[in-house]
């Protein structure tokens, strides 16, 4: 394999180990030969084609996405722990299996498997997980990123995904005993007519936190314990599971009379008391009982005698991370603004390392929410935003919190209606759809628009002045770029996509037929101000001809897909074709009035 480009490293094929290819930040495709190659993605991520995995050389992309709530498959208690990885074309066949190794955040509890999505459903394939190679470190000098690695024959999309840690058995007629690998002490005894796979999984729980939200000091919890089956078939008779008592209790000292054990219902999402249809025996540090069918299970010691509601707030609350939001003003630039949401434990950190370049008010007071829920930011009280972006809904700008990822946006504002003297208005955070198993009492609370609210942060513009203050009026006059027929972008749309394009900023602008010399020019003038740099680029090419007339918006498009902006190209098409349906809307508006006032 030869490569030319010096961004690309390829080291030399020896026997025992297979050529080695470095992409470049702005590089997403690369070819591969039958002589295999080891692939090394920007931020962390690998592939490794061995010797035969195709027949000749083909070419092959790369790409990631924002995770999207309705498109990324989490189960109860699972964790995202990396952005969705795309490997093109889908659906290319290989001879001999390739390894994909996604990068993921580190998570202390459960275990990490990737789940592939072919285009239709997902799946979760076999992993393993390691560190990456040395010769590859997400940052200069540190430490390479922990990898979860899988082997497919076809490319589709990849995610890492943090799990309770999940035991299987294989069950004969003749039954079996089973006990979860981090859980010894449960044991399940199973007997059923043809032989199936039994999984346990076990989820511990801190009493501590129980008596919190209980209220009752005497409270006390065993670990919740989750059992199924594949395939799904009826028992010979019923099932004894053991499990130990509640921490801090023994046979000797337990009052039976405030034991409980209760049974989830995945259906009805809701938990029941069936202590007295259990057969529940009480030894000197177990606690066995009987059940005809599988599901999740939890043993409860508590004075309370509600024990079925108490039980659904807490494991809902289980569920929920403590975050805190923050808002923060680029001090060269008031009008960028950042807005991230993260658990409180990583808050002090997060805003220690952007302090440099950023300043705003303190985070915001502990809030709750959910790994996938959904959370809206809108700016109040004199700011505006571009809303022609495809993440806003409403005028608000929408979020997807995920515990191990960033949440986090940048976006530019403006004074409404063109107001000069200061502005002090506001961000305020709200949360989105209710999640399906929140419990009734909860959701009862969460019923209007006030009660949606989670937050709000003070945000300030100065004003604008003419005699080179602190804050200037805009550079340049409104623009609209492109055409009816091939759609519109308006400043505000220039600006958001500035944000996201970064060091990527020079093969862009070659891409757009801007020469070197005017590049380097750029660079001059806004040295050490990345943001000006692309601004800069963005507006002198929409200024000088490239940005007028037909084509200017897919001419944008192109160049962001060969300088490997997939990613960009794609939030383009969205904000244009947003724009044509809303135009749409508005004729067929126009039109319905023609007709009924004749």
């Amino acid at each position: 394999m030869i490569v030319t480009d010096p961004r690309y490293v390829l080291s030399g094929q020896t026997e025992s180990e297979l050529p080695e290819l470095h992409l470049g930040p702005n590089h997403h495709c690369f070819s591969v030969g039958e002589t295999g190659c080891h692939v090394f993605l920007p931020g962390g991520a690998e592939l490794l084609f061995p010797r035969g995995a195709v027949a000749t050389t083909v070419r092959l992309k790369w790409g990631e996405k924002r995770p999207n709530r309705k498109w990324v498959w989490l189960e109860e208690h699972d964790f995202l722990l990396s952005r969705p990885l795309e490997l093109l074309p889908h659906g290319t066949a290989f001879l001999e299996p390739v390894e994909v190794c996604v990068p993921y955040h580190r998570s202390r509890r459960g275990e990490v498997v990737v789940r592939r999505f072919d285009g239709q459903s997902w799946s979760t394939l076999p992993t393993v997980t390691r560190r990456g190679s040395q010769r590859h470190s997400v940052r200069p000098g540190g430490r390479p990123a922990w990898l979860a690695c899988c082997s497919v024959r076809q490319f589709s999309w990849f995610v890492a995904i943090s799990r309770l840690v999940r035991d299987s058995c294989s069950v004969s007629p003749e039954g079996a005993l089973t006990a979860p690998s981090c859980f010894s002490w449960c044991v399940v005894s199973i007997l059923v007519q043809n032989g199936c796979r039994c999984i346990t999984q076990v989820l511990q729980v801190e009493v501590s936190e129980v008596k919190n939200l209980t209220g009752d000091p005497q409270a006390s919890v065993s670990p919740l314990l989750c059992i199924s089956q594949s395939p799904s078939m009826p028992f010979l008779q019923p099932i004894t599971v053991q499990v130990p008592l509640p921490s801090g209790l023994t046979g000797h000292t337990v009052d039976v009379s405030c034991l409980y054990l209760l049974h989830r219902d995945q259906a009805a999402q809701n938990w029941t008391d069936v202590t007295p249809q259990s057969s529940l025996q009480i030894t000197h540090i177990y606690a066995i009982f009987t059940v005809t069918h599988f599901s999740w299970y939890w043993l409860w010691y508590t004075t309370k005698r509600s024990v079925s509601g108490v039980v659904r707030k807490v494991y809902h609350r289980l569920r929920q991370f403590r975050v805190q939001f923050f808002v923060l003003q680029r001090k060269s630039d008031p009008m960028q603004v950042l807005l991230q949401c993260l658990p409180t434990g990583k808050v002090d950190s997060a805003v220690q390392s952007l302090s440099a370049l950023y300043e705003g008010p303190l985070p915001s007071d502990l809030c709750e929410l959910m790994e996938g829920e959904q959370f809206f930011a809108g700016f109040e009280r004199g700011i505006d935003i571009n809303t022609d972006r495809p993440d806003c809904t409403e005028g608000r700008l929408s979020f997807v919190f995920y515990s191990h990822l960033k949440n986090h946006k940048e976006v530019y504002i403006c004074p409404s209606q063109g107001t000069r003297e200061p502005v002090r208005g506001q961000v305020s955070f709200y949360r989105g759809e209710m999640p399906s198993d929140i419990p009734p009492e909860v959701a009862k609370k969460r019923k209007g628009h006030d009660s949606q609210w989670l937050a709000t942060l003070p945000l300030r513009l100065p004003g604008v002045l003419s005699d080179k203050g602190e804050w200037e009026e805009l550079q340049y006059p409104p623009l609209n770029l492109g055409d009816p027929e091939s759609g519109y972008l308006t400043e505000a749309n220039l600006l958001a996509i500035s944000l996201q394009i970064g060091q990527d900023w020079r093969s862009i602008g070659i891409n757009l037929g801007i020469s070197y010399q005017e590049l380097d020019r750029i660079q001059y003038k806004h040295r050490d101000n990345l943001g000006g740099v692309v601004l800069e680029m963005l507006f002198h090419w929409a200024r000088q001809g490239g940005g007028a007339g037909p084509g200017a918006v897919p001419k944008l498009v192109e160049a962001m897909v060969e300088s490997g902006r997939r990613d960009l190209a794609d939030e383009i098409e969205d904000i244009v074709n947003l724009g044509k349906r809303k135009y749409r809307e508005s004729l067929r508006r126009v039109g319905l009035e023609a007709v009924s006032t004749e």
